[in-house]
């Protein structure tokens, strides 16, 4: 029996993961996976005691870890509380999934590198943060891979949206109904990750880790996930807008005309191929994802 404790299930991506899995628990083949969903007030993950009596419990035995101080701007003055979530939090996770010998699956961000490169980031590109919560997210990283638990792996992703939680779509989506014209920075670019894409790879890549090579750990591995595609937050806005048949005009602005507490990746997009190759994921286009998106959401 696979035990899945999923912390953060009522952010973006564990709420799709847990609507996935009640879709997957629905058939019979897979009566061997019991899903455990916690947020901060059921379980604690800084509470390291009570995090080990659930833990113990429920015979947990895999951890995905959907948990993050995800306030990009607001973690620029508070760097305590981000760094107890993205960084203390998962140092706890990594001791008692290495004592428990627990498979844990850590979702990062795209934040951990600067921007600055001219190429898609592959997973041991150097790091370099811009920002507090990129910063508190590597240190998370970083006391994984030192700790070491068997069998667990990173993922690392970008520009996160879903038809749950806060996030570019759903604004983009509220301005476009309310606005004649919204100015949308041109001048970073990536690709966006629909949540229920890297749901649907994480509940793929689950059963596989006991199996695969590279993750009978001598090393913790790090992987990317996004879309596939590349595109700029104003070709986003502009595909949201068409696809709603909205009829907001997007005029492109720079990013020194939207100053921001925080610094974000000017370029951010991230190198797939590895991923795909060692688990065997197919990754959808990001305009197809925005499509099944709008048409969960209603808006299409």
């Amino acid at each position: 029996m696979i035990n899945v404790l999923v912390t953060g299930s009522k952010g973006q991506l564990g709420s799709e993961i847990k609507e996935l899995s009640s879709e997957i628990s629905r058939q019979a083949e897979n009566d061997k996976q019991k899903f455990f969903f916690t947020d901060k007030n059921e379980l604690d993950i800084n509470n390291q005691k009570n995090l080990k009596l659930f833990i113990e419990a429920n015979n947990i035995n895999t951890i995905i870890n959907c948990a993050a101080y995800t306030a990009v701007d607001k973690a620029e003055e508070d760097a305590v509380n981000a760094d107890k979530i993205n960084h203390l939090a998962i140092k706890y996770l990594s001791d008692i999934s290495k004592e428990k010998n627990i498979k844990l699956i850590h979702v990062s961000t795209d934040y951990v590198f600067n921007g600055e490169a001219y190429k898609p980031y592959n997973e041991d590109d150097k790091t370099h943060p811009n920002s507090v919560y990129g910063q508190t997210k590597l240190d998370g990283e970083n006391e994984m891979i030192k700790i070491n638990p068997h069998n667990s792996i990173i993922i690392r992703t970008s520009w996160v949206y879903s038809s749950f939680g806060n996030n570019f779509v759903k604004t983009m989506l509220r301005r476009g109904k309310e606005k004649d014209e919204v100015g949308v920075i041109f001048d970073q670019v990536g690709t966006p990750t629909y949540a229920r894409d890297l749901a649907k790879a994480i509940l793929d890549i689950l059963p596989q880790l006991d199996s695969r090579i590279k993750c009978e750990n001598d090393k913790i591995e790090i992987y990317n996930y996004s879309n596939e595609g590349v595109l700029s937050w104003y070709d986003f806005a502009k595909e949201i807008m068409r696809m709603a048949k909205l009829n907001c005009n997007i005029n492109p602005i720079e990013t020194k005309e939207y100053p921001t507490p925080a610094k974000r990746p000017h370029y951010s997009l991230l190198n797939k191929s590895k991923i795909k190759k060692e688990f065997n994921i197919k990754i959808p286009y990001w305009k197809d994802s925005l499509d099944e998106c709008l048409r969960t959401m209603g808006e299409k």
